[in-house]
This record gives C-alpha cells, sequence and structure tokens, in this order.
C-alpha cells in the first residue's frame, strides 16, 4: 500500500481531535489526498458503536466493551483505511487500536497480549506509520473539560483509571520509540501542532 496512516492518541481532554483536524488541513494545503476519520466511527456500523460505547447508562463487562471497539475498528479497517491506503492517501486517524491496549488494557486490567492478538485480526495486521501521543496529566485533561470530565463512559471515571490509563500509553511509546512522537499536551495549541507537522515532514521526506 503507497498510502500512510497516522494515528493520534492520548487521554481525555488532550485535544486529539483538534490536532487531527489541523493536521490534515496543513497535509491538503500541501496537495496530499487525506482521509480524516476517527475511532470508535467512521463507518455507520462504527458511529452506532460508538453511542452504545460511550453511554454510561448501558452496562458493559470490560471484555465485551473490547470486543465492541474491535468490531468497529475491523469495519473502519476494511471500509476507511485499508481502501484510501490502497489509493495512496494519508490516513488520518483519532485512535486507533493502541487505545485499547491503554483503556482496556491498562485501565481496564484485561490481559495485553489479548488485546493485541484480536487487535491483529480487526486491523488485518496494519500498523501505524507514525502515532502521536498527546500526553497530559488526567488532572490537566478533567480541568480543560470543566473539571468534572464529560458525561459519557470514561469520562465518568475516576483519576485513577486515567492514571493508569496515561502510564499504559507511556509503557507503549517506550516499546516502540520509532513510531511514536510524544509531545506534551499541555502546551499551547499552536505548539502542538508544530511540533506534530515537524515529524510529519520527516515521513513525508
Amino acid at each position: 500500500m503507497s498510502g500512510l496512516l497516522i494515528t493520534l492518541e492520548g487521554g481525555e481532554g488532550c485535544g486529539k481531535s483538534t490536532q487531527a483536524g489541523e493536521l490534515a488541513h496543513r497535509l491538503r494545503e500541501l496537495g496530499r489526498p487525506v482521509t480524516l476519520t476517527r475511532e470508535p466511527g467512521g463507518t455507520a456500523l462504527g458511529e452506532r458503536l460508538r453511542q452504545v460505547l460511550l453511554d454510561p447508562g448501558a452496562p458493559l463487562d470490560a471484555r465485551s466493551e473490547y470486543l465492541l471497539f474491535a468490531a468497529a475498528r475491523a469495519q473502519i479497517t476494511s471500509e476507511v483505511i485499508k481502501p484510501a491506503l490502497e489509493r495512496g492517501d494519508i490516513v488520518v486517524c483519532d485512535r486507533f487500536g493502541d487505545s485499547s491496549l491503554a483503556y482496556q488494557g491498562y485501565g481496564r486490567g484485561l490481559k495485553v497480549e489479548e488485546i493485541r492478538a484480536i487487535n491483529q485480526v480487526a486491523t488485518q495486521g496494519l500498523r501505524p506509520d507514525l502515532t502521536v501521543l498527546l500526553d497530559l496529566a488526567p488532572e490537566a485533561g478533567r480541568a480543560r473539560q470543566g473539571g468534572q470530565g464529560t458525561s459519557d463512559r470514561f469520562g465518568q471515571e475516576d483519576l485513577s483509571f486515567h492514571r493508569r490509563v496515561r502510564r499504559g500509553y507511556i509503557a507503549l511509546a517506550g516499546a516502540e520509540p520509532e513510531r511514536w512522537l510524544v509531545v506534551d499536551g499541555g502546551q499551547p495549541q499552536e505548539d502542538v501542532a508544530e511540533a506534530v507537522w515537524a515529524r510529519v515532514q520527516q515521513l513525508l521526506r
């Protein structure tokens, strides 16, 4: 496949969606074909599963939660991401398989290796060319969201859960430094965007 897959990861309130949109805009200004998408979501099935996954009123076992994420991931991979890469697009995806390793693995306590194995099936073995981690302390992320977090399933989790997720992300990035770019998500948005853009330009070259 001739395209590139760039994913953005991080905890609640870190600014992933903003940075994904900014990166896609800069790439389009260069005349590069871009597919901007998000996970869970990005397809009709994925958006329906997203409603269930983020609904705090829908009780979910941790394994059920992960398997629904995997189903959404499998759909977006086959319907959106893989075809875009085959066309030569640069795919910018707000979350991908590493989210489940951090959230359901480190956060919920599921076995990371089992998640890796199912992710491999769901993503058809796709590995991002670059994964950007916007690292932000959970306390700072919650402050950005008004001090109470969001009203969705993950926003309502306590700080200890989000600290485990953050530790998970840092461990994942440390294990594969060639794939990950860790950026201080507490910086002004413009500085974060410049740091991301500098690394993406290296990738394009």
